[in-house]
């Protein structure tokens, strides 16, 4: 999904995110660097937070076009999450040039625009990434959740008993490894 470019803006202009949206986009960096850093590819992946419980799915498409369709789709038909990250491989245009970087876009129901934050690594001699810790702001992204009616926590907690088996059977949930 490397052909994906986001402009970095001035860091200084820093939004005050919803705490939901600001926990799905550190948890969907930090999932994606663990993938690099476990030397796995990073698949782009949506995580969807509904109530406390993220879930995860990866969307390996052709091309960043087909990725991003994929997460839009199934962000937009998603039921009562409350926020939503949608992760990947990418690059940003920065004053020192292109750089590589973890992105990680999202939104909350009902909300005119997303946000898009992320982690700047470069890869060493020895072919390994060296991850940044520190969340780079990069700016408004698109908001596969402004359609969407935020749902009531009494709705939240009945979908995530609904999905309780689905986490009870999945390998390895939590993860951004689980295919459609």
């Amino acid at each position: 999904m490397a052909d994906r470019v986001i402009d970095v803006p001035n860091e200084n202009n820093v939004p005050n995110m919803p705490d939901e949206l600001n926990h799905v986009l550190v948890y969907a960096l930090n999932a994606g660097r663990d993938l690099l850093n476990d030397g796995k590819m990073l698949v782009p992946f949506t995580v969807l937070l509904a109530g406390e419980t993220p879930f995860t799915r990866q969307h390996a498409g052709g091309n960043a076009q087909e990725c991003y369709a994929l997460a839009k789709h199934e962000v937009e038909g998603a039921k009562g999450a409350k926020a939503y990250a949608f992760c990947y491989d990418g690059y940003l245009d920065t004053s020192e040039g292109m750089k590589d970087a973890i992105i990680a876009e999202g939104g909350v129901p009902g909300a005119e625009t997303g946000y898009a934050i992320g982690y700047l690594y470069t890869v060493g001699e020895d072919g390994k990434p060296k991850v940044s810790t520190t969340a780079s702001f990069i700016g408004k992204a698109p908001n596969f959740m402004k359609d969407a009616v935020a749902t009531a926590p009494e709705e939240a907690s009945s979908i995530e008993k609904g999905e309780e088996l689905e986490r009870e059977n999945a390998e390895e949930f939590g993860e951004p490894l689980k295919d459609e």
